[in-house]
């Protein structure tokens, strides 16, 4: 069990989600069961690895949050040695595996997602507020995987896919950042609400995002790749995003913060499966 909450489970079971829409959004009127079961396998494997090898690297951090503080590494439940063996088992197995039963772009595609995560965004939270954007880089890559597992290529579809979920993932961890500012202080973490006391900035670059998302995320309907039945509904979700995203901008409190974090939780699934149900031919 402490190796299964080392990878994240609720992260993993997001991740997967995604890559299976993108997946869905580029296979043929007939999904490919094998090679759809192949990338969802894969998938699994590089994002618990992912997220093992975080909680390896920020252990003494954990430990000095309230929200963290009770993982496996820093209560010592599991040794630093066990935990970094059982991350880069899974991670490496997942990519290789990937690369050999689904195809060897999804393999790279995951392998620069697992190195973006670990070597880059982890270490930049401690030394930029700027760790926010380059991690929402390796958060918007697993559609991206899906979609090439189902052999699209990087073209222009599978940037739209990328750039709804980049979008997507700033008001979500913008409102959480506000949401448990004090244990990121604690731990001398750089995030955006550490040195924004009144929560100006944080709250408008939160709802500045919501907004760029809005258009984005019409696009699909636009480049063929879903029907008027997801356009509108994607109209209707995305202006609502944007709307909790002001009234949280012009409150700036934690209650509004709480809202428009568990706003940005439903609503990527909704819109994807809206994506998914409204596929076009």
């Amino acid at each position: 069990m402490d190796l299964l909450e080392l990878a994240k489970p609720r992260i993993v079971g997001l991740v997967v989600a995604t890559a299976a829409a993108g997946f869905y959004l580029a296979a043929p009127a007939s999904v490919e069961v094998g090679a759809f079961v192949h990338t969802l396998i894969g998938t699994t494997l590089v994002a618990a690895g992912t997220n093992a090898l975080n909680q390896v690297a920020e252990r003494d951090v954990d430990a000095l949050m309230r929200r963290t503080a009770g993982r496996p590494l820093p209560t010592g439940r599991v040794s630093s040695a066990a935990a970094a063996a059982f991350a880069w088992l899974a991670g490496a197995v997942g990519i290789a595996y990937l690369a050999a039963f689904v195809n060897a772009l999804t393999g790279v595609v995951a392998a620069v997602t697992l190195g973006s995560y670990v070597f880059l965004y982890t270490p930049l939270k401690r030394r930029t507020t700027l760790n926010t954007l380059i991690g929402a880089v390796p958060g918007a890559l697993p559609v991206v995987g899906g979609w090439t597992a189902a052999g699209g290529s990087l073209g222009l579809q599978a940037w739209v896919l990328f750039w709804i979920l980049f979008l997507w993932q700033l008001p979500h961890f913008l409102a959480l950042a506000w949401i448990y500012r004090e244990d990121y202080a604690r731990a001398g973490l750089r995030m955006l609400s550490v040195g924004d006391p009144g929560g100006s900035n944080t709250f408008h670059q939160a709802a500045l995002y919501a907004l760029a998302l809005l258009p984005v995320s019409l696009v699909p309907s636009m480049v063929g790749m879903t029907g008027p039945w997801y356009f509108f509904g994607a109209a209707f979700l995305s202006s609502w995003f944007v709307w909790v995203g002001v009234a949280a901008a012009r409150e700036r409190s934690t209650r509004q913060a709480r809202r428009l974090f568990f706003t940005s939780v439903w609503y990527l699934p909704v819109l994807l499966a809206l994506m998914v149900a409204d596929k076009a031919a």
